[in-house]
Formats: structure tokens, C-alpha cells, sequence
């Protein structure tokens, strides 16, 4: 337990249990407010890269009520995947998760986490890059999964914890635990700083 989070009530603004699970790992005391769905449109005028950490600002609004309250930090964060400067959000049905999956077959792509942290005193905000390369994969690997696997609630179609990341990932540079949506060593630093 970090000591400064002592007597600080820590919200997190997910629905991902990915997230809450890696933040439990922390043992950091918090809790889960779902955040009502926001429409994720961002400027055209924005890079790959500063897209997540927009979305995470956007989700943070919701909670603005939580900003003026001594003791309380708000953590919201969104996560794409991007591949040759080409979103693959969430897919909308597995013809869908199966195109993505293709598309990252053989090649390395960027997971790109944005976190914004919130607090009565204070804002802590940054973006987290981790590339991954996929081995070749056929269509009876890509098959096999879509059929075994939820794809359908993850940015690019798969979670590296999963079966085709254990068995298809051939290389990570960066943070593991921020492809899972959540650069947690990164975040458990940040969290350190909050006064």
C-alpha cells in the first residue's frame, strides 16, 4: 500500500476487469465507478499516440464532481491498438475480430495506453507505448481463437493473456501489463506522487 493513498479514496473509472484486476494486484484500496458510455470522437488534428490519453480526459469529465473533494483520485484510462498509424478499436463481430487479426498477422503494431489521474490539488496525465509482433498467423490459428475467445470487448481483437498471446506473440518492448490496458508499474509510480 503506497503510504500517501493512506487516507485517499482512489475511484477507478472502468469497466474493463482487466483494469481492476491488475490494480488490485497493487493492493491499493479502491473502488469501481462505471462510467456511463462516451462517445469516443477526438479532433482530427491528433496523433495516434495523443488520441488515448484525450479519451482518457473525456472519461475523466464524468467524475468532475469527485475533482473538488479533498481526499478523493479519480483514474481513467483508454487504450487502442495502432497499426501503421490505422486504429483497430473494439470489433463489432467476429467478421470483424477476424479482419483485425489479419491485418496484425506477421507485423508489429502499438498499444497505446493514455492514464489521467485526478485529484482536488492535482493532475497527472501520460501515455504509455509498448509494441507487440505477432507471428504468422493462419487462418485456422485466427479461427480457433475468434470461436474460443471473447475478442469482441478488446481494441485490436485480442488479449495478450490469452491463448494467442501465449502461443502467437513472438516479441514485446514496453510494458506487458499495458497491453492488458493498464501500464500499472508506470501507474503505481505516478500514484506514489499524489499528495
Amino acid at each position: 500500500m503506497l503510504e500517501n493513498l493512506k487516507n485517499k479514496t482512489v475511484i477507478l473509472a472502468s469497466q474493463s476487469p482487466r483494469r481492476r484486476e491488475l490494480l488490485e494486484m497493487t493492493k491499493i484500496n479502491f473502488r469501481v465507478e462505471i462510467i456511463p458510455d462516451i462517445v469516443e470522437n477526438y479532433p482530427e488534428i491528433l496523433t495516434v499516440t495523443e488520441i488515448p490519453l484525450y479519451i482518457a480526459q473525456q472519461k475523466q469529465k464524468v467524475y468532475k464532481h469527485f475533482w473538488s473533494m479533498p481526499n478523493y483520485i479519480v483514474i481513467a484510462a483508454d487504450t487502442i491498438v495502432s497499426i501503421e498509424n490505422h486504429i483497430l478499436g473494439k470489433p463489432a463481430n467476429k467478421k470483424e475480430a477476424l479482419q483485425m487479426l489479419k491485418i496484425l498477422s506477421g507485423k508489429t503494431h502499438q498499444v497505446i495506453t493514455g492514464v489521467s489521474i485526478k485529484s482536488n490539488v492535482e493532475t497527472i496525465d501520460f501515455t504509455e507505448i509498448t509494441e507487440v509482433t505477432f507471428k504468422s498467423l493462419t487462418d485456422s490459428v485466427i479461427n480457433y481463437y475468434i470461436d474460443n475467445y471473447n475478442t469482441l470487448d478488446k481494441a485490436g481483437a485480442y488479449g495478450i493473456q490469452e491463448w494467442i498471446g501465449l502461443t502467437s506473440i513472438s516479441r514485446i518492448n514496453g510494458s506487458y501489463f499495458n497491453v492488458m490496458g493498464l501500464p500499472i508499474d508506470r501507474l503505481y509510480d505516478e500514484l506514489s506522487k499524489v499528495s
